[in-house]
């Protein structure tokens, strides 16, 4: 389907979301579960055009025959993906097929106010990642998701009571803990690739530290997910998994050992170290590393003499 015209396109409601999949109205205002399957298939003719959500969209896929296009690129989204987005997200376009069978989740954050999860939720990293960066359940991991969202289906659908919002929320927090325990677990299973993201961070890092920086400032998180083609949550996630630092953390490690080797090498003095490193204070580059070593940059190039 296409764009009809440049503009932003922001869903407010899910009940606008539904009208735009030609669906019913949801059954509750604030959340809800649709089963694209065989017997209620996607209308790729209703396809909605939407960029911006003001809730979150989850998307667990249980069979898909070839590849979907996000944006302007297509993926390979398999049996058992899943794929998150944040409020006020830009999700741009989806092209599903009459093939591509999914549960379709729509969480509006009011849902969650006064339960923990509101708070919580927020703190997911993978509601950043961007689309090309999808969890990918193994068969035991997809039928484990699968009895959480059915669960959740029989609540939304069988009228909802008093008690479904607290069903419905304790389904969700279950869901979002198995998808950070799996996360890791693809982080670890697909060791070689992250190995060699791993490996292209640190030359990246070191052909940046070995450059005069003074005008190019302290490397960035989104500095090295930019230089990687990867989503910054995604790449501390990773790292997080790998070698238990996030992204900054990997950062400043580096920026300590170049500041070490300076010190201990050359006459330059802390401030002409600091300019190099990119610091455009040298307080703040004498702080970090007093943070990460307990000593100052002087006190640590005494310690050669």
């Amino acid at each position: 389907m296409k764009r009809k015209d440049d503009k932003l396109i922001r869903f407010i409601s899910i009940s606008e979301s539904h009208q735009a999949f030609g669906l019913p109205s949801p059954q509750h205002p604030l959340i809800s579960l649709v089963h694209f399957n065989e017997t209620n298939p996607f209308d790729t003719e209703m396809a909605p055009i939407y960029d911006v959500l003001s809730f979150y969209k989850i998307t667990f896929i249980t069979k898909n025959s070839g590849k979907l296009k996000y944006g302007q690129d297509y993926y390979d989204y398999n049996e058992g993906s899943m794929l998150f987005f944040a409020p006020n997200q830009l999700v741009g376009t989806t092209e599903y097929n009459s093939e591509t069978y999914c549960y379709l989740l729509l969480i509006h954050p009011d849902f969650l106010l006064g339960h923990p999860l509101a708070k919580k939720i927020r703190q997911y990293g993978y509601f950043s990642y961007s689309s090309s960066e999808a969890l990918h359940l193994s068969d035991k991991e997809k039928a484990i998701m699968l009895s959480v969202y059915q669960i959740m289906e029989q609540e939304l659908n069988n009228g909802v009571d008093e008690f479904s919002q607290e069903v419905v929320i304790a389904q969700i927090e279950l869901m979002l803990s198995y998808v950070n325990r799996f996360y890791k677990r693809q982080f670890i299973t697909r060791k070689a690739v992250s190995s060699d993201i791993l490996e292209k961070t640190e030359s990246i890092l070191d052909d940046y530290l070995n450059q005069k920086t003074l005008h190019l400032g302290v490397p960035t998180v989104q500095y090295l997910s930019d230089q990687l083609h990867i989503s910054p949550g995604y790449l501390s996630d990773m790292l997080r998994s790998l070698i238990g630092k996030n992204t900054k953390q990997y950062i400043h490690e580096k920026l300590i050992e170049k500041a070490k080797e300076k010190l201990s090498t050359t006459d330059l003095s802390v401030s002409e170290i600091a300019y190099e490193l990119g610091f455009e204070h040298p307080q703040s580059f004498s702080k970090l590393f007093k943070i990460k070593t307990d000593m100052s940059p002087v006190e640590f190039r005494n310690s050669f003499h």
